[in-house]
């Protein structure tokens, strides 16, 4: 089985160079496919490459300031256009990891290798940590589809319930729609349709959360529209650097809290890993007929890993038949999409 990673417009190919190499040492039974420059990967992967480690050179890149449709059909030799060719041509590659521009990753995905039979819109879910120790709550959509219609939001409840599922081997993952409030009465007049959706679904739906308690852990799958999503993930992620910095200068902003930081070494230790957005990996591209990863354009070696794992999973766990089955059994396969 194949898994295919594109090196190509990402901030620092030469990590993600590593971490592929550490996946194939670590996964046997699949082949990596690093795709991009033949000669930078050559270089950085030295005479160590593994046997289940091979390239296929792709001179041009994708990049952020490209038009994504346009790019896509321009650019045949970007390293993109060449990793989503060999997914869709080899009938053992199972899913694509990449680093580059995410509207090039997204409609890329959407126009090459298509919906699943009756998703309306792919959708984006992105990972975040949780006050409750090793549980992961996933945000679905964060930046895909800005306008969604309440058919949509549904339909992102039951793909990411599926990747919860899928990841961490949940039964039945509690979902919750992210409004301004938790009564059933609140929000927009697309929230309220939503709600109603997923309140007569087959979904453990536990109603409307506030962005608040989106880190509690009480929840593992948030649904929302892309752009509330995309604010959502932000703010976090902001917030979260704030906090780690502000906390690193109260540390060092004295001898004695020097020594309070040194008696708490493995303990900061600790939470800075746990903070860390490279240890979940990128975010799953639900809704496509293969499996497609887009992780962060500053990726190291160990999202790359994480990434390649997060795609292993889900291929172990069949999640493309299970969303397919899950579409008929809550909203049916008909595609009301236009």
């Amino acid at each position: 089985m194949k898994i295919i990673v594109d090196i190509g417009g990402c901030d620092n190919p030469g990590k993600m160079i590593g971490g592929i190499a550490d996946a194939a040492s670590e996964y046997k039974n699949y082949t990596m496919v690093a795709v991009g420059d033949e000669s930078l990967i050559r270089s950085k992967l030295g005479d160590s490459i593994p046997d289940n480690l091979t390239i296929e050179h792709a001179p041009d890149v994708i990049t952020n300031d490209d038009t994504p449709t346009r790019a896509i059909r321009q650019k045949p030799d970007s390293s993109l256009v060449r990793a989503i060719n060999i997914l869709n041509g080899s009938d053992d590659a199972v899913g694509l990891v990449s680093g580059g521009s995410t509207g090039a990753v997204l409609t890329g995905a959407t126009l090459m290798v298509g919906r699943i039979k009756g998703v309306h819109r792919p959708v984006l879910a992105s990972l975040l940590p949780t006050a409750v120790d090793g549980k992961l709550v996933c945000v679905a959509d964060c930046g895909a589809n800005v306008d969604s219609k309440p058919e949509f939001l549904l339909q992102f409840a039951v793909m990411a319930d599926m990747y919860m599922r899928a990841l961490f081997g949940l039964e039945r993952p509690r979902v919750a729609l992210l409004s301004v409030g938790t009564e059933e009465h609140k929000g927009d007049e697309r929230s309220k349709a939503a709600y109603a959706l997923l309140k007569g679904s087959t979904l453990d739906f536990a109603g409307n959360m506030e962005a608040r308690d989106v880190l509690t852990g009480e929840y593992d799958v948030i649904v929302s529209d892309g752009f509330s999503g995309n604010v959502l993930i932000k703010s976090v992620e902001g917030t979260a650097k704030m906090v780690m910095g502000q906390l690193k200068q109260a540390m060092l902003s004295s001898f004695r809290s020097k020594m309070g930081a040194l008696m708490m070494k493995s303990s900061l230790k600790s939470l800075k890993t746990k903070m860390d957005y490279h240890a979940y990996g990128g975010a799953a591209f639900l809704g496509v007929k293969k499996l497609v990863v887009k992780t962060h354009g500053s990726s190291n070696e160990v999202s790359t890993k994480a990434s390649i794992r997060n795609i292993i999973r889900m291929h172990e766990q069949n999640i493309i038949k299970n969303i397919t089955d899950g579409m008929t059994q809550n909203v049916g396969t008909e595609d009301k999409s236009e």
